[in-house]
């Protein structure tokens, strides 16, 4: 990288890729990306978005996508809840196909700047919380060599665990310990509502037995959702499964992640049920059976897992 002391780095990925972004984006800090456009290339863009769910779509805080066809241009846009906004067109072309580049996005507290190459090319205005930003996305043709989240040079870079763990009032969402170690008991200040969505972000042990998500009433017994995944398949199939209610259903989940792998697991809240997702493709739905939500008031992650992020919005 050609700026010292990044807090994360990625070296060559594959594309397209998503990566979590530790920590998620601070005012002052920059994301410095460098490739190279492929001759060929027609398009390619990099999304800084909140999660990386496919169905529903993860919104999309800011789509940067340089496009070479007829007039080429750079469009910055946002998605939310499916929805694209109104698009903002560049016409200043610092890509070329078959060229290297360098573009440094530097976060402001209510702007992104990017400079490609060392020179100025646009600002695009936070169109939503900067605070649900945790997912870097690239796809498009292009290579990228080296990916890097360059901290606040103003001040001293704070460690991953100090970064993982800090929750606001934003997010609703206290932990009990104030650290993502397992197990883990975080507290919903407000109960959970209809709207209201989780996501816990981890790394399954290499030799798992299992671990368990768990929405609690607190100061009591109740579970208003429990999710398991099988320790072993649960048919001759050999499936892996998810188990929820206390055990009382099982769904096969070709998500389920596996020993030693990254996962995301995203929990929305309806007015009648849940709805949750594993890396990006559904999973189930699930009927409300403590019908007053504002009771479940305590996440509960248990097992062999390593917890990288929880948050709730």
């Amino acid at each position: 990288m050609s700026i010292a002391n990044p807090k994360q780095t990625v070296s060559n990925p594959t594309i397209p890729f998503a990566g979590t972004i530790l920590g998620g984006l601070q005012p002052g800090e920059m994301v410095l990306i460098q490739g190279a456009v492929p001759s060929d290339s027609d398009r390619f863009q990099v999304d800084l978005t909140c999660g990386s769910s496919t169905k529903p779509r993860a919104d999309v805080a800011f789509h940067f996508n340089p496009r070479f066809k007829r007039s080429p241009c750079i469009v910055c846009n946002t998605l939310q809840k499916e929805h694209w906004g109104k698009e903002e067109i560049h016409y200043q072309m610092p890509f070329r196909q078959g060229a290297a580049f360098e573009i440094i996005m530097l976060v402001q507290k209510d702007l992104f700047k990017v400079a490609v190459n060392g020179s100025h090319v646009l600002e695009y205005r936070h169109r939503m919380d900067l605070g649900k930003v945790d997912t870097l996305l690239i796809s498009g043709k292009v290579t990228i060599q080296a990916i890097g989240f360059i901290p606040n040079v103003s001040s001293a870079p704070p460690t991953p665990s100090i970064v993982m763990s800090k929750v606001t009032k934003a997010n609703a969402l206290f932990s009990e310990s104030g650290d993502l170690s397992v197990p883990y008991k975080g507290r919903l200040e407000t109960g959970i509502s209809p709207g209201n969505t989780l996501t816990v972000k981890g790394k399954v042990g290499v030799y798992p037995h299992s671990f368990a998500v768990n929405l609690r009433v607190g100061d009591s017994e109740d579970i208003a959702l429990h999710l398991n995944p099988a320790s072993r398949p649960a048919s001759s199939s050999g499936t892996p499964s998810w188990a929820s209610a206390g055990g009382q259903r099982r769904w096969r989940c070709p998500a389920s992640p596996s020993p030693g792998e990254y996962f995301e697991m995203i929990v929305h809240c309806e007015a009648q049920k849940f709805k949750v997702a594993v890396n990006g493709v559904h999973l189930l739905d699930y009927k409300h059976r403590v019908q007053d939500l504002t009771r479940v008031n305590q996440l509960e992650i248990l097992g062999d897992l390593q917890l990288l992020d929880v948050k709730l919005w």
